[in-house]
């Protein structure tokens, strides 16, 4: 591999961000090359650290998901020579990412207006709950919070049931996949122009698109409700229960459901006029449902896999544990999950990510990183000699360790 092969190979990115938003967004931007350097407190670290249980050997393996190939470095922002060392570290970034509760920035003097005096040309990204503006713009926010004002828990969960959580940190996720996206296209912008960007993101704002259907049927008229896991607009698109497990069957048109009745030998669902269209089945969802209901429970998952996908072509896939979901014949052949080896910690599982380029090259190189594990290499490489990195230790920048 050449510096060349990784397209953000010569982005720097100062990363002060804890939990998953922010740290969700570094990740990805180090997937694709770029030195991320996690700006940690010293002696604690990340919240996520900690997160757990399972701890292995006393660290939680979800944080080694959201920290692949990121360098860590302990720096006291309440202290003067913290700050200092700070700002030495942002003088020479292309990007620095925070994720404080708005004001936060400003009472640590690491606002955007402080970073950009340092650093002109400096893409600056400040994630939060609720974005910097409104009303609700300092409250706390996490996902189970942001699930249930963003209207994902409202329809999710059976109908008769609770509001329920996606079982995922899903609001989270969004808000740092959101937040990649923008920082890359700041990076473009400056390119061309020459000019350095501020962006803010909320993580309710960064829900809100992804709701399609059910935004649309609110935008027709209509109130979106639970349906389980079927679907407002599509049917049978949803889970049945087989012999041993479960199934989803996905049947967008009319033909698919024509190749599911034969396939089901149920020439009487294809002919019957409630089931005609899609339109007529999702009309009459309910005793559609309860027809196929019976049917799968004849067989088993691997039994109706075969005569649906194999032989009919309709689109259908078993309901897999989420061990299952990591190690399959698929995951393996892509080369999905793999290893990366620690020389303390012994071999680390990654999940790799879904971008896979005819010309360039992505991918985690190195674990997940220690507490402080570079401080010093990474203030060696900004020009500091061994004298002036003591006297900055002395100074209480990296904390009282």
């Amino acid at each position: 591999m050449t510096p060349s092969d990784r397209i953000l190979e010569d982005v720097t990115v100062v990363d002060l961000s804890t939990f998953v938003t922010g740290g969700f967004c570094s990740l990805m931007l180090a997937n694709q090359g770029a030195e991320v350097i996690k700006v940690e407190r010293p002696g604690v670290g990340d919240d996520i650290r900690h997160s757990g249980p399972p701890f292995v050997d006393g660290e939680s393996p979800y944080y080694w998901t959201v920290n692949y190939g990121k360098r860590s470095v302990e720096l006291d922002l309440k202290t003067a020579a913290g700050r200092e060392a700070l700002y030495d570290l942002a003088s020479e970034a292309d990007v620095f990412l925070q994720n404080f509760r708005p004001g936060t920035a400003e009472r640590l003097a690491v606002d955007e207006e402080t970073i950009r005096s340092h650093n002109a040309d400096v893409v600056y990204c400040a994630i939060s709950a609720f974005g910097q503006t409104g009303p609700w713009r300092e409250r706390p926010g996490y996902d189970l919070l942001v699930q249930g004002m963003g209207g994902i828990m409202s329809v999710t969960g059976e109908p008769d049931g609770q509001p329920v959580k996606v079982g995922l940190p899903m609001t989270d996720l969004i808000t740092g996949m959101w937040a990649a996206f923008g920082v890359v296209n700041a990076l473009y912008r400056r390119e061309r122009s020459g000019e350095g960007e501020y962006l803010e993101l909320g993580m309710l704002d960064s829900v809100l698109p992804w709701l399609t259907k059910q935004a649309g049927k609110v935008f027709a008229g209509e109130s979106p409700a639970r349906m389980g896991t079927r679907d407002p607009v599509l049917a049978p698109y949803q889970t049945f229960e087989t012999a041993d497990g479960h199934l989803n069957v996905a049947c967008l048109n009319d033909r698919l459901f024509e190749r599911l009745c034969a396939a089901l030998e149920r020439a009487d669902l294809a002919a019957d006029e409630r089931f005609a269209s899609n339109a007529d089945r999702v009309e009459h969802m309910a005793a559609l449902e309860a027809e196929l209901e019976a049917t799968f429970r004849e067989r088993t998952t691997e039994e109706w896999m075969t005569v649906l996908v194999d032989e009919a072509g309709v689109p259908a896939g078993p309901v897999f544990e989420v061990e299952d979901a990591l190690h399959n014949a698929q995951t393996e052949a892509r080369g999905t999950v793999t290893t990366i080896e620690d020389p303390d910690r012994g071999e680390i599982p990654v999940i790799e990510h879904p971008l896979n380029y005819g010309r360039a090259d992505s991918g985690f190189e190195a674990p997940p990183p220690e507490l402080g594990e570079h401080t010093r290499d990474v203030f060696r490489a900004l020009g500091y000699d061994a004298d002036e990195i003591d006297a900055l230790a002395e100074r209480g920048a990296f904390g009282g360790r």
